[in-house]
């Protein structure tokens, strides 16, 4: 019988410019193919050291199987390590349709002046966007605008910090450093707030939430109310991903 054949993992060249080494990432993951099976085939645990999800990426890269939106993040972050010019940071949406709500997650770039991202989805418009974008703010519409395609309202942003390029650091991924309840606020508040962190992020002067304050997320919008017992990180993360 005839093996199915694996794709190879990209390798940066230095003729790539960084448009072309993320569009190599990004077709190696589209190779990869979109997890429909409903079954998990990486366990990702979002509080691990990175050390530890750096490791589940090599195992990804080794079965070649199928992945969703959160495998597709750690994966993103594992191919573009050892490119210091390009800053990581994950994108988290709450989205509301038909009654339900959807989770979903991408891997935010920013480089040279420039935002993007890489990630998986069920829709080819809510995953990679081009390294074309001048504002933090712009990308996060172009999402919510491609939600809208499919009659989802973007409920709630989650913003974390650039994911360090040191791939046996013992720090975990902190994922929401900023909380957008974006359906409760202008598009004017909004990309004030967005542009307001990108500029402390690029300045580096963030430090991980928990690091520096009991509360876990800096919030806008809404008040916090007392947090409820949460489902699986990875369960919750690409639930019912419907993007």
């Amino acid at each position: 019988c005839v093996q199915p054949s694996v794709p190879p993992v990209p390798n940066y060249k230095l003729s790539m410019s960084i448009p072309e080494w993320l569009q190599a990432i990004q077709t190696y993951m589209k190779m990869l193919q979109y997890n429909h099976t409903g079954t998990q085939f990486f366990e990702i645990r979002k509080t691990r050291p990175l050390s530890g999800l750096m490791e589940t990426a090599k195992e990804m890269t080794r079965e070649s199987l199928p992945i969703k939106c959160l495998e597709a993040v750690i994966l993103g972050i594992y191919l573009t390590n050892g490119q210091p010019s390009v800053e990581r940071f994950p994108i988290s949406f709450k989205t509301h349709f038909s009654g339900n709500y959807f989770h979903h997650v991408v891997l935010g770039i920013y480089c040279n002046g420039r935002y993007g991202s890489l990630g998986m989805s069920r829709r080819s418009d809510l995953m990679d966007k081009p390294l074309t974008y001048r504002t933090l703010s712009d990308l996060i519409f172009e999402f919510e605008d491609s939600y809208k395609k499919y009659l989802h309202s973007v409920k709630k942003v989650k913003i974390g910090l650039y994911v360090p390029h040191e791939p046996h650091s013992f720090q975990p991924i902190e994922w929401k450093q900023l909380v957008l309840n974006v359906s409760k606020m202008m598009r004017t508040e909004v990309r004030k707030e967005l542009e307001k962190f990108a500029r402390d992020m690029r300045m580096k002067i963030l430090k991980p939430s928990s690091a520096h304050s009991p509360m876990r997320e800096r919030s806008r919008g809404k008040s916090l109310s007392p947090r409820r017992r949460q489902a699986s990180p990875q369960r919750r993360a690409c639930r019912r991903d419907k993007s």
